[in-house]
């Protein structure tokens, strides 16, 4: 596609407005998540009139781009054009193959780490025929299952996502105008008393120890031991694509800082008493702890949000 992509600033947001917005609990939450869902149409409205096949989407950890992905297959189906979300992740190698950093671990977010070649021949044959296989990664095992995937999208869309989606490699054989380039990140920070106390990459960084905490079994210390080394890898494969992008998609939820203040705070209780991040996540909640806590149940069950909060909590 061709870019004329004008990029904006982040918009920085007073958390005394949020606190105020907060008093009418159900009322914010339910313009937020409006205000997403039409980023979401909008999405799929110009993935639409681009006439692209294949959509492919990234941003940094956290972003919530697998939701926004599976949302924006759904909105294009909705308006009757077939479609499906295709994960990058299932074409890694088997960890065997993988580049090696200098130490001689497996580099995990390097592009070579997955199946670029096949990667290219899937993507062609789903623009050529409509169909494909592809291939079924086990994450346990770090290897690929055996059998394959089929994909089928007569005259539809794919939507494939993953950190390395805008790296040019990925669509070397695809038809200019077949392909369709979106970054998802969040575009808004948080200030106080005239100061930017929240940026984006900390209420990512929240995001991800919520999550890892709950579907990973991760402590708070082991997100945060592994944080540099994804926003290194973030800056070295995935933001310097960012300009290649048609479309820029904000994650953003201005309630979600409230939303997340009431489970970042026993956190503190999980790290290693003095251990290397106890001044760190000290000071990360206490910047929290500025915003009024919401409460989450009143979240839909299908708010992109739930990819980090988890489902309803039963009372």
């Amino acid at each position: 596609m061709g870019n004329s992509l004008i990029w904006i600033p982040k918009r920085l947001v007073e958390l005394g407005l949020l606190n105020v917005a907060a008093q009418s609990p159900r009322a914010f939450i339910d313009y937020c998540e409006a205000d997403y869902a039409g980023r979401i149409a909008h999405a799929a409205h110009e993935v639409r009139r681009s006439g692209a096949r294949v959509v492919m989407l990234t941003g940094p950890s956290s972003s919530g781009k697998t939701t926004t992905a599976h949302k924006l297959a759904r909105a294009l189906r909705g308006s009757g054009i077939p479609s499906a979300v295709v994960s990058l992740d299932n074409f890694f190698k088997d960890v065997a193959d993988y580049p090696r950093l200098p130490d001689g671990t497996p580099d995990y977010e390097s592009v070579d780490a997955l199946d670029v070649s096949l990667i290219n021949r899937c993507l062609l044959e789903l623009t050529r025929t409509g169909a494909t296989e592809i291939p079924d990664f086990d994450f346990g095992r770090e290897q690929r299952r055996r059998g394959t995937v089929p994909i089928r999208l007569d005259g539809g869309v794919a939507v494939v996502e993953g950190i390395h989606a805008l790296n040019p490699r990925l669509t070397a054989l695809l038809p200019a105008d077949s392909v369709y380039r979106i970054y998802a990140g969040l575009r808004e920070e948080y200030s106080a008393d005239g100061q930017r106390i929240l940026p984006t990459r900390d209420v990512r960084l929240v995001r991800r120890m919520v999550r890892d905490y709950q579907f990973r079994g991760h402590s708070p210390d082991k997100t945060m031991d592994m944080w540099p080394a994804v926003c290194l890898g973030e800056d070295k494969n995935i933001k310097v694509f960012k300009q290649e992008a048609d479309l820029l998609l904000d994650t953003s939820f201005s309630c979600e800082v409230c939303l997340l203040a009431p489970r970042l705070a026993p956190m503190r209780q999980l790290l290693v008493p003095d251990g290397p991040h106890a001044a760190a996540l000290e000071n990360l909640c206490r910047r929290f702890a500025r915003c009024a806590a919401l409460d989450e149940g009143l979240l839909p069950d299908d708010s992109m949000l739930r990819e980090f909060l988890g489902p309803r909590r039963a009372q």
